[in-house]
C-alpha cells in the first residue's frame, strides 16, 4: 500500500517553537510575536489576522533573515532520514502548515515531495498579504485532498503528524495520526503518540503498524 505522510511544521517538525517565532527572533521581535502567538492560541484572532499582523511586523524582513531563521531553528533530529526512507519505499511525504509559504517551502530542500504554507508575498515584501491564500485548519484538509489526487492515493492511505488543535481536522479525517509533542486535546484524537526529539522514532510507530507488517 502506498502511503502519504502529512507533516505539520510548528511544534511538530520543530521542537518547542514555530516558524513565526524563529523569523521574529532574527528581527529582535520576540516579545511582539509572543503576544501575537498568545492571541492566536487564545482564539482572539484567527489565521488571517495573525498573518496580516505578522507581515506588518516583518516589514524589514530579508531573504537572509529567512535563511538564518530556517537554519537556526530547533528541528527534530532525523527529518531528512525519514523522508529519504519514505521516498525509497515508494511512499510520499508533504508538509502542510499555517506558517508562511516562503519558510515552509524551504523544506523541499530536505526531500519533501510537497510543501504548502499560507501564501505570503515574496520577501522582501512589496505587497500586503492576500487573506485568500492564508491556510486554516479546514484548509489543511483541502490541501491534503489535492495531494491525494496528485499522488494517486486516498484519505485511507494517509497519516497525519501534528501537535495542536490546528491539526485536529486532519486527525479527524484520516485513519492514522501521530501526535508529536502534542497538546493533550490532540493526543486524545491520535492513533499514535510520540514525545521526544527524533522524527525517526515517531515514524517507527507507523512502521510497526503498517498493514503488511501486521499481516506477517
Amino acid at each position: 500500500m502506498t502511503m502519504l505522510h502529512l507533516f505539520d511544521l510548528d511544534g511538530t517538525l520543530m521542537y518547542g517553537s514555530a516558524a513565526p517565532v524563529e523569523i521574529s527572533r532574527q528581527l529582535g521581535l520576540e516579545s511582539e510575536i509572543a503576544e501575537l502567538e498568545r492571541a492566536f492560541g487564545a482564539r482572539e484572532i484567527g489565521p488571517q489576522d495573525f498573518s496580516k499582523a505578522a507581515r506588518e511586523m516583518w516589514a524589514d524582513l530579508t531573504p537572509e533573515h529567512v535563511r538564518a531563521a530556517f537554519d537556526g531553528a530547533p528541528w527534530l533530529l532525523g527529518i531528512r532520514d525519514v523522508w529519504q526512507e519514505i521516498r525509497e519505499r515508494g511512499d510520499y511525504c508533504a508538509v502542510i502548515s499555517l506558517s508562511p509559504s516562503f519558510f515552509v517551502e524551504l523544506l523541499l530542500e530536505w526531500g519533501a515531495h510537497a510543501a504548502h504554507g499560507s501564501v505570503f508575498p515574496e520577501v522582501p515584501f512589496t505587497r500586503p498579504v492576500d487573506v485568500a491564500g492564508i491556510l486554516t485548519p479546514e484548509g489543511k484538509l483541502t490541501v491534503a485532498d489535492r495531494l491525494c489526487e496528485r499522488f494517486g492515493v486516498t484519505r485511507a492511505d494517509c497519516v497525519a503528524y501534528g501537535d495542536s488543535m490546528t491539526d485536529a481536522v486532519l486527525f479527524g479525517a484520516l485513519p492514522r495520526s501521530v501526535a508529536v509533542n502534542a497538546r493533550p486535546h490532540l493526543v486524545e484524537r491520535a492513533t499514535h503518540v510520540y514525545e521526544g526529539r527524533d522524527l525517526r522514532e515517531a515514524y517507527q510507530l507507523l512502521e510497526e503498524a503498517r498493514p503488511e507488517v501486521a499481516a506477517s
